[in-house]
């Protein structure tokens, strides 16, 4: 054989093992809301954010980099926060405190579940009762996040929600959508909803936010979801559930049961909001009452909150902390609503979130749509606004177990109604948050 030929015999061999090399010790796909991100320079996004991005909300939140108008005895942005973008917001008048990369159009992981639950939540009464079926369970991406769900066992729509909110379960959400009509539907009326939202940064492909082929969303896009969810009580109770009892497999006849009905085994979840249910590094947020967070390979770690204090209720999304670190993604998001409470009155908003199309933007502070309907899907009065009440909404104790620990949402009080009348709020809240949401101690 000639020298010539041998080379590129040689050459070739060399190749295919180093390409054998790098298949075998390359990073695992993982798509859970447990684990570090452990996403690859190839499959990540570049590290710069794009020059131009989108203005909607106002001409700052187009810029990249941090975005922020401080005034007198303002305290200064946190130096430390390494997440690839970032929001701040008053949740009920949408002002937007302060901003990173706001439009920054990244994979956003689980967090794409708050639209899937804003989109599928309310079709459903939550008493229904469905049998599995094997090809609903068919498709789940490999190191999805799974609740347990068991093909061929009943499950109530409740017991469905807790595993998407409490174990980010992408199980349940097949499920979901296969009574929604299948994924194609389902992702098909997301991205309907989305549009609503005014959500144009979000292009769907999965509906449990598993890394798919031109899948993004942005900071700005999930703070918008988190707001509309936020107005159903149904989406407050399940975000901010800490734990509760969840069906497992049917284990066989129940000793000295006459009749020999089979028993089923169920078993304790806990959310994996660690800002909600704590860590071994981290303690529950004070104030904290939901939202939703996700970790996938290409989107990092990726998380948005809602927390009360002082009256105050905000709103904060971060993505993708550069720094790895254990639970990063919750201890940023906790500096910046730190940040966020202190400076609420010392800033001059940078932005705004901005309502969902054909919401009047008129309404009044104390505007209710705490009956499940969301302005602006169809669903509720066309108007943005419904009855309004000072009914405190329930603790979110479930039927089956669920617990939010300490409690939450006990609604609009008397005060907040007292200073209504009085005419204190004179700033336009363009869509009003219902039934505020408080934390117990």
């Amino acid at each position: 054989m000639p020298a010539s030929k041998k080379t590129i015999r040689r050459s070739l061999l060399i190749t295919s093992a180093t390409l054998l090399t790098v298949s075998l010790t390359a990073p695992a796909f993982a798509d859970t809301d447990d684990a570090s991100p452990t996403a690859s320079p190839a499959s990540s996004p570049s590290a710069t954010p794009p020059a131009h991005m989108s203005s909607l909300g106002g001409e700052r939140l187009g810029r990249p980099g941090n975005q922020v108008d401080l005034g007198t005895g303002a305290p200064v942005l946190p130096p430390d926060i390494t997440a690839r973008s970032w929001i701040v917001a008053d949740a009920e008048s949408g002002d937007v405190l302060a901003a990173h990369n706001a439009h920054w159009r990244l994979p956003p992981a689980s967090t794409l579940k708050m639209l899937f639950a804003d989109t599928v939540l309310p079709r459903f009464p939550r008493s229904t009762s469905h049998k599995v079926a094997p090809s609903e369970l068919a498709g789940i991406g490999a190191g999805s996040s799974v609740v347990g769900i068991k093909e061929n066992q009943t499950y109530t729509v409740h017991d469905l929600w807790l595993g998407v909110f409490l174990k980010s379960g992408n199980d349940a959400v097949h499920v979901l959508s296969a009574m929604n009509g299948g994924i194609p539907a389902t992702v098909k009326d997301m991205q309907a909803h989305a549009d609503d939202l005014q959500a144009l940064d979000t292009h769907v492909v999965s509906p449990d936010g598993y890394d798919a082929g031109g899948q993004v969303s942005s900071a700005y896009d999930l703070t918008l979801f988190a707001r509309s969810g936020l107005q159903k009580k149904d989406f407050r109770e399940y975000c901010s559930t800490v734990r509760a009892t969840f069906p497992g497999a049917t284990t066989g006849k129940t000793a000295g049961n006459k009749k020999g009905t089979s028993a089923r085994a169920s078993s304790e979840i806990r959310n994996t909001n660690r800002l909600l249910s704590g860590d071994s590094d981290i303690t529950p947020y004070q104030g904290i009452a939901g939202v939703k967070n996700g970790n996938t390979t290409n989107a990092g770690a990726t998380f948005t909150g809602v927390a009360e204090r002082g009256g105050k209720v905000l709103l904060v999304t971060v993505m993708n902390p550069e720094k790895k670190e254990h639970n990063e993604v919750y201890k940023e998001a906790a500096q910046l609503l730190d940040w966020g409470f202190q400076a609420a009155d010392k800033v001059q908003p940078v932005g705004e979130l901005v309502a969902p199309k054909g919401v009047d933007t008129t309404a009044q502070p104390g505007a209710n749509a705490s009956d499940g309907s969301s302005p602006g899907t169809g669903t509720g009065s066309g108007t943005g606004t419904a009855h309004s009440s000072t009914k405190p909404v329930a603790a979110s104790t479930s039927a089956k177990g669920g617990s939010s620990g300490i409690g939450i949402a006990l609604g609009l009080t008397g005060g907040f109604l007292a200073l209504l009348a009085a005419g204190v709020f004179l700033v336009n809240r363009r869509w009003p948050l219902p039934d505020l949401m408080r934390r117990r101690r």
